[in-house]
């Protein structure tokens, strides 16, 4: 079994952010980066895979800069055998990732295509149930367990509303993570140091034939408003009140 795995540069989770000055985005520059976590989960999976001997190749694909290697480095560090980076300085929007994604799947043909559920840069949550469409193969969104099994199906359980749901996919299939599938892996030095020995190709969204001209345009970004200090109340009946009268949820 072949995986794909999609993974995404972002500020680091630890990172505090900053909006900037002209309200137009997020100020990056200077701030630690790092694989989106979700993404890191996906890659810790297929690596698992591989280590049962479920999967036989994991394959690890960013979009972005050239920095975006080191994403990759990272990847093939935690065990991934190859990096794809599609190299644009453009912003991407989820659509044309998903189109990027499928372009590359053609070439590939992966048997299954993990990727995070979402990035926490933007909280899009739809590229893997846009590629998912783009391709017309089974998904399985919030997976929480994945379970490859000898007949090229895989058993998954993902996250819902009212509890767990339970789904047999047919492979190819496409799978997006959750935080409680697993516990990422941290790279060792050693392999850190043979990561820079595998592959990893380059190619262009102009090469992948993949129109990334967005088609949403961010207005403004702003600061939550700061939270007002909260009170001490005397008693139950002075809550009710000020709850009534000044909140007004009563």
């Amino acid at each position: 079994m072949k995986v794909l795995v999609a993974v995404k540069r972002v500020v680091d989770y630890n990172v505090k952010i900053r909006i900037k000055a002209d309200k137009s985005g997020v100020d990056t520059a200077n701030l630690k980066m790092s694989m989106n976590p979700f993404d890191e989960i996906a890659v810790e999976e297929a690596i698992r895979w591989k280590e049962q001997g479920k999967a036989n190749e994991v394959i690890v694909l960013s979009i972005g800069p050239q920095s975006a290697q080191d994403t990759l480095r990272t990847a093939l560090a935690m065990g991934a055998d190859r990096a794809i980076l599609v190299k644009t300085d453009d912003e991407v929007q989820p659509l044309a990732v998903a189109k990027l994604i499928k372009a590359v799947a053609k070439t590939e043909a992966p048997d299954v295509i993990l990727l995070g559920k979402q990035a926490i840069d933007d909280d899009s949550n739809q590229t893997g149930q846009m590629l998912a469409a783009l391709l017309g193969w089974p998904q399985g969104t919030f997976v929480s367990s994945a379970t490859p099994d000898e007949n090229h199906r895989i058993t998954v359980i993902r996250e819902i509303d009212g509890g767990l749901e339970t789904l047999s996919l047919v492979c190819p299939c496409v799978l997006t993570t959750d935080l409680r599938l697993n516990e990422p892996r941290y790279a060792s030095l050693p392999n850190i140091m043979k990561a820079k020995k595998k592959p990893l190709d380059v190619t262009t969204p102009a090469d992948l034939g993949v129109d990334t001209t967005p088609r949403l345009t961010l207005l403004k970004v702003e600061e939550p408003p700061t939270r007002k200090a909260g009170m001490i109340v005397g008693s139950v009946s002075e809550l009710v009140e000020k709850l009534k009268n000044e909140a007004k949820v009563l």
